[in-house]
């Protein structure tokens, strides 16, 4: 059975980044795979990473639950708000906290880049925006994407990658949205 492991990157628990991540859920659970949840904002730990990687910070339980359940997922689910072309502070601290030397990838001694050590995972982007896609990607170059796609997940193997872009939110109706929780819902049952 596949392990899909949705993250929730929003700190706001009354956001619909948490109404996505429901219907997702929905969707894994007519299927066969074994679905688990990370809710960054219900986690306690430091977002800072302290010391740089120069000195090991101790891990939190939260974190070390966390990253138990990285390792074991087939398929991890990201939903999370853009906000001035990137993620929230609280998922990038979760990112710097948990995408660690020997945990997600491994330098290698006189080697440009390192061991991926989450290869033979999936994974989808589910991202809400108020940037009209195009804008995203045709002036702005899709910072986010391309940073968190590329630089951090295909970076430590996570191999493909998949985006979903739902935008806009600000203004948005109940049609637009409920519109889009069935679509995420397929997305959820697609999962095999």
């Amino acid at each position: 059975m596949k392990q899909v492991l949705i993250i929730n990157g929003h700190p706001d628990k009354e956001s619909f980044n948490y109404a996505l991540s429901e219907a997702y859920i929905k969707g894994v659970n007519k299927t066969n795979s074994i679905v688990s949840q990370i809710n960054i904002a219900e986690l306690e730990f430091n977002p800072n990473l302290q010391f740089g990687y120069r000195k090991r910070m101790e891990l939190e339980p939260d974190l070390v639950k966390s990253i138990e359940k990285i390792k074991k997922a087939d398929h991890i689910v990201w939903v999370f708000p853009m906000w001035w072309y990137g993620y929230p502070a609280l998922m990038k601290g979760f990112i710097d906290r948990t995408f660690l030397p020997s945990i997600t990838y491994q330098p290698i001694k006189g080697k440009a880049l390192a061991e991926k050590l989450l290869k033979g995972k999936s994974a989808r982007l589910i991202i809400t925006a108020d940037s009209p896609k195009w804008y995203d990607f045709l002036i702005m170059k899709s910072p986010t994407i391309n940073q968190f796609k590329n630089g951090t997940l295909k970076f430590c193997g996570i191999s493909p990658v998949k985006t979903t872009y739902i935008a806009s939110i600000k203004n948005s109706t109940s049609d637009f949205r409920e519109k889009w929780l069935k679509k995420v819902i397929l997305l959820g049952e697609s999962v095999k």
